[in-house]
């Protein structure tokens, strides 16, 4: 089983033995071209031994990147099961806030229970391009989910924004500005023609479409007018609809767009403001420059940005053009390892790479593994849509690559590669089982579990690294009963899981 495409040994410093640590190869499944590990772990959770499979299934990663473009024809059972594990997220708004009054269930649970289904769904589901643009569109048109009012219509502006990610970006901002989630959020839903609130105005302006220096005070006023009459009936029936009569009437101007507004049912004139700013050259950049952002690096080239803006525009601002647009490019190519993993990206992708199962919780569910998860999240340093600022979560590196953060990854990655914490409601993988033989060399074996963790193959470093801290030699037998798989396994599966293969998508 140990074979040859060694590419690098590195030596032992100071070592008396002259010990060379030289990668082995484990001959198992067929891996992914490194082209095709770097576009599913782009734009999945985590890069699996069932991913890879899927992928080489649909012919390659392009093929299977254009098999996610299509969700709905991808069959997906088991995220689809975890809606009934918290049904109060299917409770209508005024349900929900009477069940608050009555201390039946407080907002924030109902928001922990959303954000614990989020983490379940992006570690289960298929369709993994949709589920991470879904949170690439949340977290842009960002609506926290720990808002004091907003949890009575949260969940819904989940749906509404993931029945929407791979369409056009003009459909995905009127359904966004729209929402009661985001009225609730930036004071629109209290806006009137008589005391218009400029909050979402000013932030659809700033953070949603054309950016700072675009726009004039005068143009925030009259944004601020254009959206009035899109109320929800706050701390009552928490009932929303739109009302000609809070609409501000007469002629308003935003930058290029001029509009009569002279009939109390604005709703067209949003909508026609909304399809101006969509289209406008300046968001194009913005949306371009945050996609490179996100899937390629920090500081994505100028002339992607610009080629990615044009294919926006070209296609009435279409998203599934400009991803193919941006996977197809040089510089999505060399971007490989450029991208950290925030934190809720490495809890996803730990669970995913270990193999645990999540059971269903019951009523009384404190210490259960579905609780855990979110507490491992906000431990690491994030929760999924928990930015209470409307800027959303940071998408560089710099933001999430710090000593602290590193100590926090390492903790869960420890734990739950001892199968210590969580322990109720998960199954964890038998540390004997993670041998694909019965008896088998050390750097062999690591070179399997590199391909079964990271969907790669082992480095001289990466073996090193192994050896340190288990202690033993490369050329180690190993079986069930010995004393690493015994005791210490959990040193070889963290030590792998703290590597940067894993920490970076």
């Amino acid at each position: 089983m140990v074979g040859g495409g060694v590419a690098s040994a590195v030596a032992l410093p100071g070592s008396s033995e002259g010990v060379t640590y030289r990668p082995a190869r484990w001959r198992g499944a067929r891996l992914l071209s490194a082209a095709d590990r770097h576009l599913a772990g782009r734009f999945a959770a985590g890069v699996t031994p069932a991913l890879t499979a899927e992928v080489r299934a649909a012919g390659g990663g392009r093929a299977w990147f254009e098999r996610q473009l299509a969700p709905g024809r991808i069959k997906d059972g088991q995220a689809d099961q975890l809606g009934a594990w918290w049904p109060s997220l299917r409770l209508g708004p005024a349900e929900l806030w009477r069940r608050q009054v009555q201390e039946i269930e407080f907002g924030w649970q109902v928001m922990e229970s959303y954000q614990r289904w989020l983490l379940l769904r992006r570690i289960r589901t298929k369709r993994q391009v949709q589920e991470t643009m879904t949170d690439f569109w949340l977290n842009h048109l960002n609506v926290p989910a720990n808002g004091d009012a907003t949890f009575t219509w949260r969940f819904d502006y989940d749906r509404r924004i993931r029945a929407r990610a791979l369409g056009s970006f003009r459909d995905i901002l009127y359904a966004a500005v729209t929402h009661p989630a985001m009225g609730i959020y930036l004071d629109n839903a209290v806006s009137t023609k008589r005391h218009p609130n400029e909050n979402l105005g000013r932030e659809l302006l700033e953070l949603h479409t054309v950016g700072r220096g675009a726009y004039t005070e005068e143009d925030v006023k009259n944004s601020a007018r254009i959206l009035t009459g899109w109320g929800v009936d706050m701390w009552r029936t928490w009932a929303a609809g739109y009302s000609a009569d809070d609409h501000w009437v007469g002629r308003v101007k935003v930058m290029g767009f001029n509009h009569p507004n002279a009939h109390p049912d604005g709703r067209q004139v949003t909508r026609d403001y909304l399809t101006y700013l969509a289209r406008h050259p300046a968001t194009a950049q913005r949306i371009a420059r945050r996609l490179a952002t996100k899937f390629v690096r920090d500081q994505p080239p100028r002339a992607l940005v610009d080629r990615l803006a044009r294919v926006y525009l070209d296609n009435d601002t279409q998203i599934r053009p400009v991803l193919r647009s941006l996977v197809q490019s040089s510089a999505f190519r060399d971007s490989r390892g450029a991208k950290v993993r925030d934190p809720i990206e490495d809890v996803v992708a730990t669970y995913r790479a270990l193999g645990v199962r999540l059971h269903r919780p019951p009523a009384n569910d404190d210490n259960h593994a579905t609780r855990a998860v979110l507490w491992q999240c906000h431990g690491v340093g994030a929760d999924p849509h928990g930015w209470p600022r409307p800027d959303g979560q940071p998408l560089d590196n710099e933001s999430w690559a710090t000593p602290a953060r590193m100590l926090a990854s390492m903790d869960v990655h420890w734990a739950m590669s001892g199968s210590w914490w969580p322990k109720v409601g998960i199954t964890y993988r038998r540390h004997r089982d993670w041998l694909p033989r019965r008896e088998i060399r050390l750097d062999v074996l690591v070179d399997h579990l590199s391909q079964q963790l990271l969907g790669t193959r082992s480095t001289a470093r990466l073996l090193q690294a192994c050896c340190d801290v288990t202690g033993l030699r490369p050329r180690t037998l190993i079986t069930a009963e010995h004393d690493l798989v015994r005791w210490n396994f959990h040193r070889l599966l963290s030590t792998i899981l703290d590597s940067p293969a894993h920490l970076t998508r």
